[in-house]
């Protein structure tokens, strides 16, 4: 036969629709001509397939060859259609068996030497494989990450060579054995290795029970940084679906290792990070920082130093947990339900209000750097906090007995998300304004001092809504149904950048 016909997947943001691979051989002057809307990666895979044949001691057809990689109006890029494309080649020119090449599905860049390289995207391909029936051949370093979407055949080979004398009944690829690794142990640093900082413990752990966003406001060495790296610690670990679709958003980025699985992403940019990079982009939509901190969290240090238009498109993902990259031929949905963490110093120089007066910020000063953060971002972080400096005394007194390890907070917060989800089947962050009414109710005196705190702050209806929040979910830590007074004002108390005026 001179036609062969098989069976792949594209990328096109998280959906992996397949994609035919067709291989003609003519009679003609010798030539290779991929079609279907390539891109260059794809165009250029003709070389790369050539030479992997001709080193695997395949006869390469001295033959006009079309490659057609339908629907034609999809794109097609990377080098995944690199293995599809030699397969089909040498099952036209009959040096390999056709008989079972419906049955598979194949994806893999080849080197020149016929060896198989990863590709991105193998877990998204593997549970789209799955529903269709068929089985996945891919190369042995995505094995392991494909083989955490349940109940697909996956069958792994490391060269050309190996899926040849697979097709060809000579040696077959057995299936690879699906193997749930155990979180890793010690992987996230410890909340006992914070030294005093009750305060911001304490709103450290509201906002992990709730998944509120948090801005912590202190001098440099305050341990901002420190506290943010240890709140993935003190999150519930990840249930196996949430799991999966962390693994598999992260898996566009780069092969998932193992060793994260079941942990909560930990995403923390640089302050000069684009636009594009924290929401995704590029001409084929690509998951950004936001998406890639997906059920983990977003950890935005130096928050002022961030471009303002940068910021600002983190208001819609706060609000709707999705994020949808729109292009000219293509659109795509990334799943954005992250938990912001934002750090700022309290002035351009990073002391005002510290004892020893060494800040010389005027209020202009001070107005102007913290300005740089608008009004709409800063009324969708729930908590604002400030974190002083750590005493002297506090850092030099080796008798002081560390703080609650992250394993016990974690139950706290555990159990404060189990009365959540009985309630509502969602964390308190991510009420809906019917739930807020139903579940924050407040008796008198509790309505009263938000009253005065709507009129001393000057909050409005979203700042509000998050205070009913926020004072839901310390009810929640104390085991209480109701909302009491001592609740709300607690949760007052994390708006401090209301209470200085300084905005």
């Amino acid at each position: 036969m001179s036609l062969a016909v098989v069976h792949s997947r594209a990328q096109i943001g998280l959906e992996a629709p397949p994609v035919t691979v067709e291989v003609h051989l003519a009679n003609g002057l010798p030539a290779l001509s991929i079609v279907g809307l390539p891109e260059t990666a794809v165009k250029e895979s003709k070389d790369r397939v050539r030479a992997a044949l001709q080193n695997a001691r395949f006869e390469f057809p001295a033959r006009r060859i079309t490659v057609n990689l339908a629907p034609a109006d999809l794109p097609k890029e990377g080098g995944r259609f690199d293995l599809p494309i030699a397969i089909g080649i040498l099952a036209a020119s009959g040096q390999v068996s056709n008989r079972d090449l419906d049955k598979y599905e194949l994806i893999g860049e080849l080197a020149l030497t016929g060896e198989l390289r990863p590709v991105l995207g193998a877990l998204t391909v593997a549970l789209r494989t799955r529903q269709s029936r068929r089985a996945l051949i891919l190369p042995e370093a995505n094995a392991e990450e494909a083989a955490l979407a349940g109940g697909a055949d996956i069958r792994a080979a490391k060269h050309l060579l190996e899926v040849t004398a697979h097709f060809n009944s000579e040696r077959f690829l057995v299936r690879h054995a699906a193997v749930m690794p155990a979180p890793e142990a010690g992987a996230v640093p410890d909340l006992s290795d914070v030294r005093g900082q009750h305060q911001a413990r304490r709103a450290l752990e509201i906002a992990a029970a709730g998944g509120h966003s948090l801005l912590m406001i202190g001098p440099p060495g305050a341990g901002k940084t420190m506290l943010a790296a240890r709140l993935p610690g003190i999150l519930p670990r990840l249930e196996d679906d949430e799991a999966l679709e962390a693994a598999a958003i992260q898996s566009l980025h780069k092969p998932f290792s193992l060793k994260h699985w079941k942990q909560r992403p930990f995403r923390a940019p640089h302050h000069t990070a684009s636009a594009v990079a924290l929401v995704g982009g590029s001409s084929q939509p690509r998951p950004g920082e936001i998406s890639l901190a997906h059920h983990g969290v977003l950890f935005l240090d130096e928050l002022p130093e961030f471009d303002r238009h940068v910021l600002e498109v983190l208001r819609e993902p706060l609000e709707s947990g999705t994020i949808t990259i729109s292009r000219a031929a293509r659109q795509a949905e990334f799943p954005a339900r992250f938990q912001l963490v934002a750090a700022m110093n309290p002035c351009m120089c990073g002391f005002y209000g510290d004892p020893s007066g060494r800040c010389r910020c005027t209020p202009d000063k001070v107005n102007q750097y913290r300005s740089r953060i608008s009004g709409p971002l800063l009324d969708r972080i729930d908590m604002h906090i400030e974190v002083p400096g750590v005493p002297r005394e506090v850092l030099l007194d080796q008798k002081i007995q560390p703080g609650e390890s992250s394993n016990v907070v974690r139950e706290r917060v555990a159990r404060a998300r189990e009365r959540q989800r009985q309630r509502n089947g969602s964390i308190n962050a991510a009420l809906t304004n019917k739930q807020i009414e139903e579940s924050c109710k407040l008796d008198e005196a509790g309505r009263r001092l938000l009253e005065q705190a709507i009129d001393r702050l000057g909050l409005s209806a979203r700042a509000y809504h998050r205070v009913l929040k926020v004072a839901r979910t310390v009810a929640d830590l104390a085991g209480e149904e109701n909302i009491k007074p001592s609740h709300v004002a607690e949760a007052v108390q994390y708006r401090c950048l209301d209470r200085t005026k300084l905005f």
